[in-house]
């Protein structure tokens, strides 16, 4: 700044000196008045110094983190100060703060319909209503349907009517190939642009509840592909495990899943990495415990967002850690975002 002023100074001064004199006055020829400086005439500005912009990144980290006791009983008396945030092992300060138990739910049902699961098709069809019926509150939640055995296809499209989305269940039947994957792709694309109902804000809550053994023959769309969607997306995935690999040991009226199969560990991984959960329920009676669950948990969570101490730049991969200051609490979120763009972090 300094510099360009020093610049300018002489060329106003040229200006100044240089303006024309009027002829001295006929009655007074031995004085002389000195014109006036023009009057029109204002200094140029000076330009600010060639800096580089400065950029200011308001971007949010969006996060819903839901806490449990050894129990597995749902803890929610928490307050800010109980939180600790890190991102790549940085702790972080937290911007917002709730407990955020009525938002607006939009909900991605997807119903595994290939020939690996036709022995268990009836048990996926009571599993997904039986859901839909606890979770789903009309005017307020809203739910679409997707079967994929060789290709996900959109069955029954954002309802909060109940009786159209169980109808479009109880039509379906097993057949083809398994397409988990490009499932779970196009799913958190449509998550990611959920309308609103009338009066409803910005803020919802997106869930990817999958139905299925876990197992992909079919998919373009690999593992990590789908996964980066669904997080990208800020979708929170449930599973619901169909496979038969049950052993009667202790108990021959009360099996056990004694070892995981690699489909029963996609459906917890894709839980594990969105802050959902895995369940693997024998038989229908089961299901009712899991998705009480569900949308209990759904309506027990925290709201927290922090803006990056250290932004990231565009498709880099953050981790994220929460604790709490209580021993003993099992806290449970999404392990990581991909950045959006340099000024926008997730959570718009």
């Amino acid at each position: 700044m300094l510099l360009v002023v020093a610049c300018s100074a002489p060329a106003f001064a040229r200006q100044a000196v240089q303006q024309p004199t009027q002829p001295p006055p006929a009655p007074a020829p031995t004085q002389q008045t000195p014109a006036a400086p023009a009057t029109n005439q204002k200094p140029p500005v000076p330009l600010p110094p060639a800096e580089p912009p400065i950029r200011v990144t308001t971007g949010l980290v969006h996060l819903v983190v839901t806490v449990m006791d050894k129990h597995h009983r749902f803890v929610t008396d928490l307050d800010r100060s109980d939180f600790k945030i890190y991102e790549n092992g940085v702790p972080q300060d937290i911007r917002f703060f709730g407990r955020e138990t009525n938002l607006p739910l939009r909900i991605a049902v997807l119903l595994d319909t290939s020939n690996s699961i036709r022995l268990r098709l009836q048990f996926e069809k009571n599993a997904a209503e039986n859901f839909l019926q606890d979770v789903i509150r009309r005017g307020k939640d809203e739910a679409f349907l997707m079967t994929f055995d060789n290709e996900p296809e959109i069955i029954q499209d954002y309802t909060d009517q109940l009786y159209l989305l169980t109808s479009a269940i109880d039509a379906q039947r097993a057949g083809g190939g398994t397409a988990l994957n490009d499932a779970i792709y196009m799913a958190a694309q449509k998550l990611e642009k959920a309308p609103l109902l009338r009066g409803q804000t910005s803020d919802l809550r997106r869930v990817i509840v999958i139905i299925s053994d876990g197992n992909d023959d079919l998919s373009d769309h690999a593992f990590s592909d789908a996964l980066e969607e669904a997080i990208r997306a800020e979708a929170v995935i449930y599973t619901v495990s169909t496979d038969t690999n049950w052993l009667a040991i202790d108990n021959p009226h009360k099996p056990s899943k004694y070892n995981m199969d690699p489909g029963d560990k996609v459906l917890r991984s894709l839980a594990e990495q969105t802050g959902g959960r895995a369940f693997f329920p024998y038989s229908v009676d089961d299901l009712a415990v899991s998705f009480e669950n569900i949308g209990t948990e759904l309506r027990s969570q925290y709201f927290i967002a922090y803006s990056p101490v250290n932004p990231p730049v565009v498709g880099q991969y953050r981790k994220i850690e929460v604790r709490t200051n209580r021993k003993g609490l099992i806290v449970r979120t999404r392990r990581g975002y991909y950045a959006a763009s340099a000024a926008n972090s997730p959570g718009n």
